[in-house]
């Protein structure tokens, strides 16, 4: 490893951790890189045992993680021969929406004595959903404005707006306090660089959570937010709201977190941007392909021209939100892990650690349709193409023979019905998907995931080379603002590459599972409230039609 090469740092801040990354710009090396759980609540989550909805987060927890990892990942690039001034920029990629409140000077309230035990005044993670009526309140009074064209036609308890609004009506003594609101992933960047009395704002969150776009002037007009509660609209011009794409820089790193870290004070720090985002740029998003970021929950990810049209039911079509200068496409699914996590907790406790790999193991046993089950996905609600969280899941066809791991596989099969249904609601609005590739935890892990999400959208499935696109993409970012790469294509060029191994549809496997999409798309216009009156009476007998004929 040369000295004359260049590296950047890629902080990556997902729900339950934060991980480093140092990358060599020539090679793609990974020089240095570490991980850190929260140290707070369940797994870094925040729960109230009376609301099953509440998820949030200690802010501190962030700052801690940002130290310790880039810390250790520092001092495992230094062992290497790598010296602090040869990383040249960072970039940082977060959860969201998740927004927290800050007072004047930029401190978190949870910092502060008074509110040091107050849940409103933690960071609202993006999974927090205790503002479902706020969201459907938002969606029905902007049917007469331009605002939710952008994010498909309904707002979301995940997102920004209906979160603040949840804290005015139930936790007033918080939203008094705060002077405003900020984004984590536009957070974490301006504390490190002492920039947080007057963040900037991040296109990727601003536009894909905050109904800001550059068509009706940035964000929502004060008369709207009046509407909503006047104390938005005075919320509204509290906010600075200088927004840029992650191409952009913040600042330089302070002294504090220099020295805590062991990288040179000043070194460049790029605008954040949420995790699907960056990692979608890490997985070599480029107009045509669609980046699946596969974990808790799924986030997909395409970009395009400016001729791309608005969709409905999507999160977000928006300007520079994830490649500067094109447009950022955002779908995604509430639960896929977490609902294979479910699965194996309820269903299979006795198998402890070992329980998706036995489960897996016997639900690979399996033809498609043998079971006789079909279920939907909305354990978690469904965020894309109903946008609604007060949808629940369903399995359909169980008798007293059904096994935890036909319920498993049901459940894996429900989550890539529903990925076709949101593939082929974009591509039914004239934007093409050429090819798919698939990054995060269960592509990496899965191979049985995989095989069935290729045999259910009848599409070759590949996977990202890298396992920390999220942080490579961030690393790009920090890259950009350091000097090294002119832009993402650039870098992309330089960094990113699938692996040689590819799942393709298995032809039979594909007609059978075209007979079961027909009966889950049934189910999911009934259940989804897309047709009224709708007819399900067929639904029980054609699975066992289906598992009569495939049965050995």
């Amino acid at each position: 490893m040369g000295n004359s090469q260049k590296y950047a740092l890629g902080v990556d801040y997902g729900t339950n951790s934060v991980r480093a990354l140092i990358v060599g710009l020539e090679d793609g090396s990974e020089a240095g890189k570490a991980v850190c759980g929260y140290p707070s609540g369940e797994s870094g989550v925040l729960l109230d045992p009376h609301d099953p909805h509440l998820a949030r987060q200690e802010p501190n927890d962030y700052l801690i993680g940002f130290k310790q990892v880039v810390r250790q990942a520092v001092e495992m690039a230094k062992s290497q021969g790598i010296k602090p001034e040869d990383i040249v920029g960072i970039g940082v990629d977060t959860t969201g929406s998740t927004p927290l409140p800050i007072d004047a000077n930029g401190t978190p309230l949870a910092s502060l004595p008074q509110f040091a035990d107050n849940l409103a005044a933690k960071a609202w993670l993006w999974k927090d959903h205790t503002s479902v009526a706020e969201a459907e309140e938002i969606t029905q009074k902007a049917k007469h404005f331009p605002y939710l064209a952008k994010c498909g036609g309904e707002y979301s308890s995940e997102w920004f707006w209906s979160k603040i609004l949840h804290c005015a009506r139930t936790a007033p003594e918080v939203f008094d306090a705060a002077h405003q609101w900020v984004e984590l992933a536009d957070f974490v960047p301006a504390v490190i660089t002492g920039t947080q009395a007057s963040p900037f704002r991040g296109s990727c969150a601003a536009g894909h959570k905050a109904m800001f776009h550059p068509e009706w002037g940035g964000l929502p007009s004060r008369s709207f937010l009046d509407h909503l509660d006047p104390r938005l609209g005075d919320l509204r011009e509290r906010m600075t709201y200088e927004v840029k794409p992650s191409d952009q820089r913040v600042g330089g790193l302070t002294a504090e977190y220099a020295e805590a870290t062991g990288l040179i004070e000043g070194t460049p720090v790029a605008v954040g941007a949420f995790d699907a985002h960056m990692g979608a740029v890490g997985a070599g998003v480029q107009p045509g392909i669609l980046v699946k970021i596969m974990g808790t929950s799924t986030c997909d990810i395409l970009v395009g021209g400016a001729e791309t049209p608005d969709i409905p039911g999507v999160c977000g079509v928006v300007p520079d939100s994830v490649i500067p200068g094109l447009i950022g496409v955002e779908a995604g699914q509430s639960a896929v892990g977490d609902l294979f996590n479910w699965c194996t907790k309820s269903l299979a406790p006795h198998l402890g650690d070992e329980a998706h790999r036995i489960l897996t193991q016997e639900a690979e046993k399996l033809k498609p349709g043998e079971s006789g089950l079909l279920a939907l996905d909305w354990n978690n609600g469904n965020r894309t193409i109903l946008v609604d969280a007060r949808l629940t899941g369903l399995i359909l066809g169980q008798t007293l023979h059904t096994s935890a791991a036909e319920i498993y596989r049901a459940l894996i099969e429900a989550t890539a019905f529903g990925a076709l249904m949101i593939i082929n609601r974009i591509e039914e609005h004239g934007v093409k998907i050429e090819q798919v590739v698939n990054c995060g935890g269960i592509a990496e892990k899965s191979p049985f995931v995989m095989q069935i999400y290729a045999d259910i959208t009848d599409r070759e499935m590949k996977v990202s080379d890298s396992d920390q696109t999220c942080a490579l993409g961030a690393a790009i970012f920090g890259a950009i603002v350091g000097g090294v790469y002119s832009s993402v294509e650039e870098g992309q060029a330089k960094l990113v590459k699938t692996k040689a191994l590819t799942y393709k549809p298995n032809p039979e496997a594909v007609v059978t599972y075209r007979r079961l999409f027909h009966l889950y798309q049934d189910l999911h216009d009934a259940f989804g409230g897309v047709k009224e009156h709708a007819i399900l009476h067929h639904v029980m007998k054609e699975l066992l039609n289906i598992q009569a004929e495939v049965r050995p």
